[in-house]
Formats: structure tokens, sequence, C-alpha cells
């Protein structure tokens, strides 16, 4: 495979000497049927991510309707405006349940098994990888969410006219609207969290350890936490890092790791950020660091906002200074 793996040392921090192959990693025998399941739902991804950024809401449409409540017109053009976007968003939630039912697949091939962790990242690179593009694409995502609030705008207005529509008596029968009520209360739960797609993400992964009570916890978050592990080494390691053809890779190996941080911090019943955690956060902020800021000030920001236990009492003094 010309993949070399080895433990550099058996310390209480060890360095894992990997290069897994992020751009071009191709499944085995063995791989292969979790790894096609999975990529018919990845191969969606970039789509979702360019409608999610080109995403632009009815705020001055909801404006005008608001504005003159007995105007037929601007009620009309409202709704017009607003209903194409309910379409985009009732794809984007439905993709996060597609997310939500492959992440459980993976870890299974990925933590299952008499093999150690770092063995599964030699022998199983295909499926490392999709995992990685997991964690991007929800780290994207949900950047892209919190930076456009008419997404909330558009959605609760949405339901606000379908409430009215229903007083009047003139409810709509449940299969002629876009979003039927039921769905439209699981959407409404969606895009209320600020992190929606991590939500799922985390979700899928107690759910998994929940319902494996043969596999110990610590083969999933072990696996997180070797997995981080070996980003931040292939970063710092020169031969590695010069190993990458483009540098979007640079950047998606950075994400992944970041995106890993924050999944064992939800994950770990005490979290990324204690010193017994199977992880090296203080690595990785210097890692992150040693990168110009515009690039990579996003992701220092997930680490600050978006995990569970940074602010806890238990946290290291110098891990939270590092990211104040």
């Amino acid at each position: 495979m010309g993949n070399l793996l080895r433990l550099l040392s058996r310390d209480d921090n060890p360095k894992y000497d990997v290069f897994v192959d992020f751009e071009n990693a191709q499944p085995t025998e063995m791989e292969l049927e979790s790894y096609e399941i999975v990529d018919e739902v990845l191969q969606h991804s970039k789509d979702i991510l360019i409608e999610l950024q080109t995403y632009k809401g009815a705020v001055n449409e909801i404006r005008e309707a608001i504005t003159n409540p007995r105007n037929d017109m601007y009620q009309t053009r409202a709704w017009e405006a607003v209903l194409p976007l309910v379409s985009k968003l009732k794809r984007f939630y439905e993709f996060s349940q597609q997310i939500d039912e492959v992440v459980p697949r993976i870890l299974w091939e990925l933590c299952s098994g008499p093999l150690p962790p770092a063995q599964h990242l030699h022998t199983q690179q295909a499926l490392v990888k999709q995992f990685a593009e997991i964690l991007d694409f929800v780290l994207k995502f949900d950047d892209l969410k919190m930076t456009n609030p008419g997404i909330q705008n558009d959605f609760s207005y949405y339901r606000r006219t379908v409430s009215r529509l229903r007083l009047a008596n003139q409810e709509p029968i449940d299969e002629e609207l876009e979003v039927p009520n039921e769905l439209a209360n699981k959407m409404s739960l969606f895009y209320a969290h600020a992190t929606p797609m991590l939500k799922v993400l985390s979700d899928a992964t107690m759910r998994f350890v929940a319902e494996n009570k043969d596999l110990p916890i610590e083969n999933t978050t072990e696996t997180l936490g070797t997995m981080a592990k070996v980003c931040q080494r292939m970063i710092e390691h020169r031969d590695f890092y010069s190993r990458f053809r483009n540098e979007e890779t640079i950047l998606f190996v950075l994400r992944v790791m970041v995106g890993l941080i924050i999944l064992y911090d939800h994950v770990h019943p005490i979290g990324a950020f204690a010193k017994s955690a199977h992880i090296d956060v203080k690595g990785s902020i210097k890692v992150l660091k040693d990168q110009p800021p515009n690039v990579v000030e996003g992701l220092l920001n997930a680490l600050r906002y978006t995990t569970r236990h940074l602010n806890d009492e238990s946290t290291p003094k110098h891990i939270k200074s590092l990211l104040a």
C-alpha cells in the first residue's frame, strides 16, 4: 500500500507516524460494500454546500408582508418567495438524515473487531477518508448556517403562514404542503441548533455507542482520538506535509482534526480537554496557530464555541488560555 505505519513512542502522548491518503485512497474489497453505500450519500454533499452558500433569504418580501398584513399582493409575494426556500431547507434536513444513517455504518467498520485504532487507519483508508469527508462537510455546513440568520426567519414565516391558513378555516391538506406538519416540527428542532449537523453527527455517534453495548465506548473515542492525532502529525511531519498535492488538502486535514476534537468532546463523558483524554488538544491548537490566522480563525472559534467541556473546571488553565 505504500503507507507505513508505526508507533514512534509508547509514552503518555504517543505520536503516530501515519500517512492517510486523503487525496487518492481507494476502497479495498473488504471496504467496498460500506464504501459504496456511504459514497451514494457523500456525492451530494458538495451540491448541498453550494445551495447553502448561495442561499438568499426572503427578508425583504417577509418584511413587506408583515408591514402590510392586509395587502394580499405582499402576502402572495412573500409566500411565493418562501416556498422554494423551504424546499431547499427540506433537502438540507433530509440530507442530514442520510448522514445520520451512514455514520453508524462507518463507525462499526472503524471501531469494531480486534484491530487497534491505528491499524484500522492503516487498512481502511477509504472509509477513513469518507468519515473525514463527513466531518469536513459538518463543519462547513454549520459555519454557513451560523452566518445566515435568514434560514430560521424564512422557515418561521412559512410555519406562521400555514398556521394562519388553518385558523382561517383554509387548512391545507398535509399532502399538499411542501413540508407537512410532522416534518416541519422535526425541521424546526434541527434548525434551532446553532450547529445542526454537528448535533446530528454527535447524536448518531452516541446512538452507535448505546446500541452496541458489547463494544466499549473507548473503542469509539480512541478511534476518534487516534485519527485526530494522525491529522495533527500529518501537518507537523514535513515528509507527510510535502506529499499533499493540493493546498486545499492541508486545510481539509486541519478541519477534520478540529471536527474530531469537537466530536470527541461531545461523545466522551469527560470530554477532549481533560488530562486523561486520548487526544492532544494542546498540540492540535499549536498546529492551528502555526497556520495563517485568516485560514484557521474559524477553526479556533469552532473549538471555542462548539465544544462542550472547554469551560469545565477540570480543563487545564493553559488550554483555556490558548483559546482565550
